[in-house]
């Protein structure tokens, strides 16, 4: 099975309804941009993050058009400098490879080692979006499902103002 029918798979798990949307590959928020006019929801960017020591990992998620502030996430989060992981890291924990980082995959970490920090700006969005494991498609849920996936990939999951 592959990564994007692993996620279609959890989201009936969970009753989760989607939209989906297709497009050539958008291995950043800039590329997508353009594929994503028209389409009614919160696009967000996600940012797979190492501590300083490499022992913590951290999926950022926020509004598209921000610039994340790695030093003020830090601070929020209580961890020490924090850095892009590596391609190799991000394939370990989430079963990802870059260009394609998503909340998705967290159905990968099933040891539940990477935590979540979600922009606080996020709570007012309606619906959301995010590439299901593969950069060349876009779902589209209601924030409140997503949520509910959250809850159940059990991963520690943080607000902060980013």
């Amino acid at each position: 099975m592959t990564q994007e029918e692993q996620v279609y798979q959890k989201l009936a798990e969970l009753g989760i309804a989607y939209e989906r949307y297709e497009h050539p590959p958008v291995p950043t928020v800039e590329d997508a941009e353009k594929y994503w006019v028209g389409i009614d929801a919160t696009h967000c960017k996600n940012l797979f993050l190492r501590n300083q020591k490499g022992s913590r990992h951290y999926l950022v998620v926020l509004l598209h058009t921000k610039k994340a502030d790695l030093r003020a996430v830090a601070d929020q989060i209580g961890d020490g400098k924090l850095s892009f992981a590596s391609p190799e890291r991000l394939l370990t924990h989430l079963g990802l490879t870059p260009g394609s980082v998503s909340p998705f995959g967290l159905i990968n970490d099933h040891a539940h080692a990477v935590r979540v920090v979600l922009d606080r700006d996020l709570k007012s969005a309606a619906r959301v979006s995010f590439h299901p494991n593969i950069n060349t498609r876009t779902l589209v849920l209601a924030r409140a499902d997503f949520d509910s996936f959250l809850a159940a990939c059990g991963n520690p999951v943080q607000d902060a103002l980013i």
